[in-house]
């Protein structure tokens, strides 16, 4: 499905009846990614998902993809569905844009869940980096974002079993056009220290990180959840900072029982 929202085009996805439930996707895949969660929670929840602007089937916008836009889409495709708030579980990139919608928007947040993400801003060095791969993608194409990637996003275990989610994760990554992904790496890199938000969380909160992500490491989001009062906390082994598609069945379970047992 398709709708205008915000003045821009965006495609998403609806399924299943119960407590809304919105799923952020991560950089640079789309909301392809979380096909498994959609399949096992649309029986229980009503499950919602887009592709941020310029990924999937969602056209560019007309600057920088900031996490505050994907915020105000996501707020804007609540509206034009009639709901007042959803459960909010966000991966990486979608952690940022989970963020920045509690941020803005805190009574549309019932719940939140962030996944293999950060609080802490980009350091200079890793701005520096994102805009250097942002002219590679400029001149290269989304492959080399699939080049630089692909070894942060999946595991040690994945890269060295499962060569058919390697696969389907640079499958993913190449249906994105390059002016999408330069436009999230500038929008990741201008990005908002989340750090001072943790501690006025006031909402039910989960984190879930992969034992093997190099790029959100467990320790980093144990302390985060140590500042979020009552938050939980779970570590998947054998997954990466992808990890509800290295370990699906994990994943969804700590998110299903989250959902089901929080006050």
């Amino acid at each position: 499905m398709k709708a205008v929202l915000g003045g821009g085009e965006l495609a998403y996805d609806v399924r299943g009846s119960g407590e809304p439930l919105l799923l952020l996707h991560a950089f640079p895949l789309g909301m392809a990614m979380w096909e498994p969660q959609v399949r096992a929670l649309q029986e229980s929840h009503r499950v919602l998902r887009f592709d941020a602007r310029g990924f999937g089937a969602s056209p560019p916008g007309d600057g920088l993809l900031t996490m505050e836009r994907i915020a105000e889409d996501a707020a804007a495709l609540l509206d034009h569905l009639g709901l007042a708030q959803a459960a909010v579980c966000g991966l990486s990139m979608g952690g940022y844009a989970a963020f920045a919608l509690y941020r803005r928007h805190p009574e549309r947040v019932s719940a939140l869940v962030l996944a293999d993400t950060r609080a802490a801003a980009d350091s200079d060095e890793a701005k520096k980096g994102r805009a250097e791969l942002a002219d590679r993608v400029r001149r290269q194409g989304a492959e080399a974002a699939a080049e630089a990637f692909l070894p942060k996003l999946l595991g040690e275990t994945s890269r060295r079993e499962r060569p058919e989610l390697v696969t389907r994760v640079r499958e993913m990554i190449l249906a994105n056009p390059a002016r999408g992904i330069g436009d999230a790496l500038g929008g990741l890199a201008a990005r908002a220290d989340a750090t001072g938000l943790l501690r006025e969380i006031r909402v039910p909160t989960l984190f879930v990180v992969g034992e093997e992500d190099a790029v959100s490491p467990p320790a980093e989001m144990e302390k985060m959840h140590q500042q979020v009062a009552g938050s939980s906390f779970v570590k998947l082994a054998r997954a990466g900072h992808l990890s509800n598609l290295e370990e699906p069945e994990a994943f969804t379970a700590s998110l299903r029982e989250f959902l089901r047992s929080r006050p």
